[in-house]
């Protein structure tokens, strides 16, 4: 099965460029190209892709915005001419940030980072039932360990590790956040920073831009306060 990709860049040059290097890439399908990030925004409604590739300056919306409008975002890649939004953007869990003009072994390397994420998250165990009470992850090559949703604290991402702190002990297991936690019941679950997702249960305290859960303080990534301190104050009413 092929990868599907889409680009979203007002600059037809930088669309023509991707387009080009992905042509002679086996195993990955440029599904569209929009220079409309609206466009490409409706088509993200009701398509499935792997990874996007966007750029940052676009009219009407930037890139940062429309990342945040997305509900169940694929894979994000973004390709800009400026290196400054490099940190903002990875707050919000992009996958790689590629500076214009894009060198064909440089974009080689983002897709290999595609490849590996997609082959990671198919490893994953899959919840049949959403109204299970646990999952089971594998901390071992021989090892499933059996985790109780109610019993998790925090999961603290570890690069291409996490560690998921619970009640009862602490776990590292092979995978990354932004798939770990789309495992998770998202009533129950926050992302508060690109490196923690946490119980919302568990926590005892908001002050500031931080959040305190069994005496360890969490700080509130700075593109994540405003929907976090939403969250929070819906889930006490």
């Amino acid at each position: 099965m092929k990868i599907k990709c889409l680009i979203i860049d007002d600059e037809p040059l930088a669309i023509n460029v991707i387009k080009s290097y992905l042509e002679v890439v086996e195993n990955f399908e440029l599904v569209n190209t929009f220079s409309n990030p609206i466009e490409g925004l409706n088509f993200l409604k009701n398509n499935k892709v792997d990874v996007v590739f966007l750029d940052i300056n676009m009219p009407v919306l930037d890139g940062i915005n429309f990342i945040k409008s997305l509900e169940n975002p694929p894979l994000l890649v973004i390709t800009s001419a400026y290196s400054q939004f490099a940190i903002e953007t990875y707050e919000l869990d992009v996958l790689d940030y590629l500076v214009k003009p894009i060198e064909f072994p440089r974009l080689m390397k983002t897709l290999n980072k595609v490849s590996k994420r997609l082959e990671n998250k198919s490893n994953l165990p899959q919840e049949s039932n959403p109204e299970s009470p646990f999952i089971f992850v594998k901390i071992d090559k021989k090892r499933m360990k059996k985790i109780f949703f109610n019993e998790i604290l925090v999961i603290e991402s570890l690069k291409d590790y996490l560690k998921i702190n619970t009640l009862t002990g602490k776990y590292i297991i092979h995978s990354t956040l932004s798939d770990f936690t789309d495992l998770l019941p998202e009533r129950n679950f926050l992302r508060i920073h690109r490196s923690y997702t946490i119980a919302i249960d568990k926590i005892d305290a908001v002050e500031g831009n931080s959040i305190e859960i069994e005496g360890l303080r969490y700080v509130i990534g700075r593109s994540y306060i405003d929907h976090v301190k939403q969250r929070i104050l819906n889930s006490s009413l």
